[in-house]
């Protein structure tokens, strides 16, 4: 089947102020059966996002009225979905405060359709709270996630995850004690090699470590294992 088609009428909130690239990507997505919706401004794009509550944001970075990491970081206290961001060509910090802001992912410009596509269905079929889980509800100590609602609380306090930096929290939490590679993250979560310079999970886990805590003494804690990879620390309680 056509990967697309699992999405068929999915909106997508598309901010860009280029007019002509706009109407070039949406065209390209209507055709692929999505149904998008464009805002030139970034002001009026974050209550848009907010208020419509998209399938998913594609988020330009130079934008009138408002930037996309002020619109990524205003939207994102309200909106859980997922949000591509539209970068420079090798502009590595702006791809980093992008994901810093929130974004899940970024495609550099100019853009090729079919990256964006599938970086698209990607990111959809992420977010899909209907996909395929082994166990609905994951919890080591003080951390609980639930799938089904995709809920994250550490000691009963609800921590508000991005689509990205829920299902790598899930993925890490799936095998605690693992030292788990960069190569193997790539290949088994995102169905994709890492190229080596891509930054995304390193932001992530940043992310996720300033939300959820990771302190040594704590009984959950992700880990960074230089040059390898990364483990979530689970510690049994003293009885």
């Amino acid at each position: 089947m056509d990967e697309a088609r699992l999405y068929l009428g999915a909106t997508i909130m598309l901010v860009e102020d280029d007019i002509e690239l706009a109407e070039m990507i949406q065209s390209r997505l209507e055709q692929e059966g999505f149904k998008v919706v464009h805002e030139e401004n970034g002001l009026l794009a974050a209550t848009r996002i907010q208020t419509l509550q998209p399938h998913l944001v594609i988020l330009d970075l130079m934008l009138p009225g408002l930037d996309g990491f002020g619109v990524c970081r205003e939207v994102r206290p309200h909106y859980h979905g997922p949000i591509l961001m539209l970068t420079a060509r090798g502009d590595d910090p702006d791809q980093i405060e992008g994901l810093q802001s929130g974004a899940d992912d970024y495609v550099a410009k100019p853009v090729h359709p079919k990256v964006l596509i599938a970086r698209i269905e990607a990111l959809l079929r992420r977010y899909d709270q209907h996909g395929p889980v082994p166990s609905r509800r994951i919890e080591h100590g003080p951390l609980a996630m639930d799938a089904t609602q995709r809920e994250v609380t550490m000691g009963g306090h609800k921590i508000d995850l991005t689509t990205a930096e829920f299902d790598l929290l899930w993925y890490l939490s799936e095998r605690p004690g693992q030292v788990l590679s960069r190569d193997q993250i790539y290949r088994e979560l995102y169905d994709t090699k890492y190229d080596g310079y891509d930054r995304a999970v390193d932001v992530y886990v940043s992310r996720i470590r300033a939300k959820i805590g990771g302190k040594d003494e704590e009984r959950v804690v992700l880990k960074t294992v230089r040059g390898v990879g990364y483990l979530l620390a689970v510690k049994e309680s003293a009885s």
